[in-house]
């Protein structure tokens, strides 16, 4: 049999049922081996469909402890672990990123800011790719500032907004600048909202989530080391920015809502807000207050992936 061709023949609506991970690089074909430098993982040191192939659902947040909690989290939900099971992880060779697994679900740490989340979504999408994942749903689970919001509220983003309230992602590439669609799945934000109501557990909204480059004076905040502008001035900023939809402040939905678009890969993302920007900008809670809110996204999310494999 030729290399690619499944034992299989499948019918034009199986077909049509199975949505594929699309790579916008066709140069990746004319490679003998991928390695995923980042991931310390290899198509020529690992067999990608057999370690992966399962994979439905891939949950991602900047923090290698809070992905290796939310893994433990729904392995219990799904009832795929025993207690007190560990869990490795897969990425053990490099000191950039954690992996974890169990059954369908992978849970990927993705550092802060734009270029480390970016770094890592081009190494999980090609993993993916190479693994012959079908109907993945991915989605990016974190902490924000709130605008006009109660700390502790939970946001699904509408679409992310840069820090003028487009929704785009702008990148240069070769010199010139590319403009990039920031839209998330809009059935998957009504699902996900459905699941916090039956949830009855914690405040969520759908808003647009505005992504910037930094947290201090990229976010309008007075405490940085920096700061060359007014109380006034940032609360103008703020407002506006409330006005134009935004709900929320992080560093990394724009250019995981553009890649994931261009990928074709269903994406979403919620993220707890842990204070009101408009009231201040300094974290204040407790360790303990703040560790129950963080619990929320991983509560909603896990929940539907609960759901989706009729485990509710």
């Amino acid at each position: 049999m030729a290399p690619g061709i499944p034992n299989k023949k499948k019918t034009d609506e199986q077909s049509s049922k199975e949505n594929f991970i699309h790579l916008c690089n066709p140069h990746l074909d004319k490679m003998k081996e991928d390695i995923l430098y980042h991931f310390a993982l290899g198509t020529g040191t690992h067999d990608f469909p057999a370690l992966f192939g399962d994979v439905k659902f891939v949950c991602v947040g900047g923090s290698p402890s809070r992905m290796k909690a939310f893994i433990v989290y729904i392995a219990e939900e799904l009832g795929l672990g025993s207690p007190g099971c560990d869990y490795p992880n897969i990425c053990a060779g490099t000191d950039r990123y954690a992996m974890y697994k169990v059954g369908p679900v992978l849970s990927v740490s993705h550092g802060m800011g734009i270029p480390s989340i970016a770094i890592m979504l081009h190494e999980l999408i090609k993993l993916l790719y190479h693994a012959k994942c079908s109907n993945v749903t991915i989605f990016r689970i974190g902490t924000s500032g709130g605008i006009g919001l109660d700390p502790g509220s939970v946001v699904i983003t509408r679409e992310s907004v840069d820090a003028t309230f487009k929704p785009q992602f702008e990148q240069v590439v070769l010199g010139k600048t590319v403009i990039r669609s920031t839209n998330l799945d809009e059935q998957l934000t009504k699902e996900l909202m459905q699941c916090s109501i039956e949830i009855g557990q914690f405040h969520t909204v759908i808003g647009n989530t505005m992504c910037t480059l930094d947290f201090y004076e990229g976010q309008g905040r007075l405490d940085g080391a920096i700061c060359l502008y007014s109380e006034e001035e940032k609360l103008q900023y703020l407002k506006e920015a409330y006005d134009s939809g935004v709900r929320n402040i992080e560093m990394e939905s724009s250019v995981f809502a553009a890649m994931c678009n261009l990928s074709g890969v269903k994406a979403a993302v919620v993220c707890v807000t842990l204070l009101d920007r408009l009231e201040g900008d300094q974290i204040s809670s407790s360790h303990d207050v703040l560790v129950e809110y963080q619990k929320r996204p991983q509560k909603l999310v896990g929940y539907f992936i609960k759901k989706s494999l009729g485990k509710v």
